[in-house]
């Protein structure tokens, strides 16, 4: 039976349902000392649950102010505004919701069309982190070359990146303590990327405010982890008939969660001894682990799953021909060439994504699975193939996977329903090479930004590949995956 509706506010929760956890800290005493770019689904359930925490511990000296810089974030300003930063964690599992209101975000900017709020709170003197998530694709840096972007629109006037060199440069001018830039997005040395992104944007209009920065602030690297789909009308009418609250954006999740962090800080550093936590000289490890396994079998899962006209991650796992195929890919492709992490067992993690990945109770979206595959299968699969092909390994799994991406890239499931293609910041770019792949599945290989020379103009992986796409094409998915895991 449901409860009476009750609007999330500060002034209401005293109000709210039993079961409902509720932020027991006075939230006005808090230090607004990070300020976080890109605040959505994931942030949400990650960093700002990390510092919620903090926070019921009784530290005081940290909260977040959270920021968006394009036109889109308006909404989440909104919310934002209306629920004096506060949403509700619904942490779910087969046996159950756990629903808790999170109250480390105590303010929000919007940068679009005037970035100087944000400028200013990243010039404060408070703040001591500057942390982002604005995607794998959010960042001015060459993913072949590893070298700064001039031309990449997320070093243009309004980028996230543009704001962070405005703020640091007006921290210079004010002689405000030192700062540290956190990255929490998935990217492999997040860290080194985002310093050599705000050097490289700094260096072209300040080679003197390059300079400082490159000495005072800190770009520590990091790996983060969990599973985090994007929230559904459902998720906001569950919490409605079951708790009794009206919350506009409410995140859903998985139990599971993880982080690990370089010791590397400019100025406070965060309290991480009080946290679940791994803090070490080495982040590499860990974020091979979790790109090239977990990110990796989720992309190489979900274009094949579209177009076999699935919606739902736990209803592709409960095809067992699909967890074959991930079972497979990380037991014969990515699990061998993936280096060990210091007290992570690769069969108990292998082991834990098919759990992760089958749970129901999240209901995550095939559909945010697919999205910026240009920007992800260089980062997550590509370094996977380079391996395999040195040491003559297999590869046809993840050339399946390519293969599918193309399928989708086609705009047409097997049973001829058109498809509405997920973001890709090179989309047009990608879905030219597919088009050009149906006349010569070969043609496909020639999208340099993902393959680079050497995995095209490889006669294993143009071999794979072509047949892949070809089968894919005659037969269909569920077919093809049945064909390539019988010739395992």
């Amino acid at each position: 039976m449901g409860v009476p509706d009750m609007k999330l506010r500060p002034d209401s929760l005293s109000e709210a349902d039993d079961r409902l956890r509720r932020p027991d800290y006075d939230r006005t005493a808090l230090r607004r000392s990070i300020v976080h770019i890109g605040v959505g689904g994931f942030h949400r359930a990650h960093l700002a649950t990390y510092v919620d925490e903090l926070c019921r511990g009784g530290h005081t000296d940290w909260s977040i102010v959270g920021a968006g810089v394009l036109p889109h974030d308006a909404a989440m300003a909104q919310v934002m505004a209306d629920q004096d930063g506060l949403y509700t964690l619904l942490v779910r599992d087969r046996d159950g919701v756990e629903a808790t209101v999170i109250g480390s975000i105590v303010d929000y900017v919007h940068a679009h069309p005037d970035p100087e709020p944000l400028v200013a709170r990243i010039a404060h003197a408070d703040t001591a982190i500057v942390s982002l998530t604005v995607t794998e694709g959010g960042y001015p840096v060459d993913d072949v070359t590893g070298e700064f972007d001039p031309d990449s629109h997320n070093a243009a006037p309004g980028s996230a990146f543009a704001a962070l060199v405005a703020g640091l440069a007006r921290r210079r001018a004010d002689g405000a303590p030192p700062i540290t830039v956190l990255s929490c997005d998935n990217v492999i040395g997040n860290g080194t990327v985002t310093r050599t992104a705000t050097l490289g944007l700094a260096r072209t209009t300040d080679p003197d405010l390059a300079d400082w920065i490159e000495r005072t602030v800190a770009f520590p690297n990091s790996m983060v982890d969990r599973i985090t789909p994007a929230t559904t009308d459902e998720d906001r009418a569950w919490l409605s008939r079951e708790r009794g609250l009206d919350d506009a954006w409410p995140v859903a999740t998985e139990p599971f969660r993880q982080w690990v962090v370089e010791d590397h800080f400019s100025g406070p550093r965060l309290p991480l001894e009080d946290l679940d936590v791994i803090v070490t000289d080495d982040v590499e490890p860990y974020e091979l682990f979790k790109l090239r396994l977990l990110n990796a079998g989720h992309s190489c899962l979900a274009y094949l799953a579209r177009v076999a006209g699935h919606r739902r991650v736990d209803e592709v796992m409960a095809e067992d021909r699909f967890a074959e195929f991930l079972r497979t890919f990380l037991d014969a492709e990515a699990g061998p060439v993936v280096p060990p992490a210091p007290g992570i067992d690769l069969e108990d993690y292998k082991a834990s994504l098919v759990t992760r990945f089958a749970n129901p109770a999240i209901g995550d979206q095939v559909d945010r699975l697919c999205i910026d595959g240009s920007s992800k299968f260089p980062k997550f699969l590509v370094p996977t193939i380079q391996r395999q092909l040195a040491a003559g390994g297999p590869v046809e799994l993840s050339m399946l996977a390519l293969a599918g991406w193309c399928r989708y890239l086609q705009g047409a499931a097997d049973d001829g329903t058109a498809l509405e293609l997920s973001a890709d910041p090179h989309l047009a770019e990608a879905m030219a090479f597919a088009d050009a792949a149906r006349a010569d599945p070969a043609a496909f290989l020639g999208y340099r930004r993902v393959f680079g020379e050497a995995l095209a103009g490889d006669p294993t992986v143009h071999e794979a590949f072509t047949e892949a796409l070809t089968r894919l094409t005659a037969d269909g998915v569920r077919v093809t995956i049945d064909h390539t895991l019988d010739r395992q």
